[in-house]
């Protein structure tokens, strides 16, 4: 069983869950009490932070009155298949919040992404993820920072397994902003024009000169999954580190939206070269903020430039 499909597996079985709690007109309380749990055991595993064992998804499943071995067998299946979550050994380095979010990338057939600030993570070189991980804090160990940079390098296998679709938007300070040097940054900007190339992933930039936007309120991630019966999920993080997931469909919907929004705002064409003469202009200095002050910006020159 592949580690998405594991991701995949335990939030089908956190909904089936929760749907056969409500059919059976439970209270999480009167379960808990039932089963002899604790309170928060149940809500854990409702929420998706921990797996059921077959052993005690047994009893439960009695408890909510499913008879239909069918039935049984399917949510029992789920349940073995969802033991191995992705990216559990990193559980010390990351908050619940992030592994939750890396589990719905890994598990998503269609993964929308507007980024306000820095490259996307699957989307970063080595030297970039380095320097971010170091600009977020100067005092990490040597030891956390490889294992933080593992973590980026293992999410590009989105940008190789057939049958997804990547989409995203980049503000352009996140093409502007000088991570690591201009060296590393140059680096990135090839990287990116690289993968704007390859089928399934989409790359835009959203110019300055558009001003205010709905993107303005911060970065978020939209996924859709293959599974029918897979409700979308969105992803948000603000600067402060909090975030926030849910799959409320007046919520997910909305941001869908504003995804498009965002699209139809942003440069599509040529993203490439696009880049590319960005990455040019940030090696020889001519992306300096001195500079440009009362011309056009840094994108459109560059658009103009070729």
């Amino acid at each position: 069983m592949s580690v998405p499909n594991a991701a995949l597996q335990r939030l089908r079985l956190r909904t089936e869950l929760r749907k056969a709690r409500t059919a059976a007109r439970l209270t999480q309380r009167q379960v808990a009490s039932k089963m002899e749990w604790s309170p928060s055991k149940l809500i854990r595993i409702e929420a998706g932070e921990v797996g059921i064992s077959v052993n005690d998804l047994r009893p439960l499943l009695d408890a909510y009155g499913i008879r239909d071995r069918r039935k049984i067998d399917e949510l029992l299946d789920l349940a073995r298949g969802s033991r191995r979550m992705p990216y559990s050994e990193y559980r010390d380095l990351y908050r619940k919040e992030f592994l939750e979010f890396l589990s719905l990338e890994s598990s998503a057939s269609i993964i929308r992404h507007y980024g306000a600030m820095v490259v996307p993570g699957p989307l970063q070189t080595e030297e970039y993820a380095r320097a971010i991980m170091l600009s977020y804090n100067k005092s990490i160990s040597d030891e956390r920072l490889e294992r933080g940079v593992e973590v980026r390098l293992a999410r590009q296998e989105l940008l190789t397994s057939g049958g997804r679709e990547l989409f995203y938007v980049l503000d352009e300070a996140v093409v502007r902003r000088h991570v690591g040097g201009r060296g590393v940054m140059r680096a990135q900007l090839e990287r990116l024009a690289e993968l704007a190339a390859r089928p399934g992933v989409t790359i835009q930039i959203l110019p300055f000169s558009i001003g205010a936007h709905a993107g303005i309120q911060g970065p978020f991630s939209h996924f859709e999954f293959e599974a029918d019966e897979m409700p979308d999920s969105l992803y948000l993080e603000n600067p402060r580190g909090d975030s926030y997931t849910t799959n409320a469909p007046d919520e997910t919907g909305r941001y869908l939206e504003r995804f498009w929004e965002l699209e139809d705002l942003a440069i599509k064409d040529d993203i490439g070269t696009l880049l590319r003469a960005l990455a040019d202009r940030m090696e020889d200095g001519r992306d300096d903020l001195e500079t440009l002050l009362g011309n056009a910006t840094p994108v459109e020159a560059a658009v103009a430039q070729e």
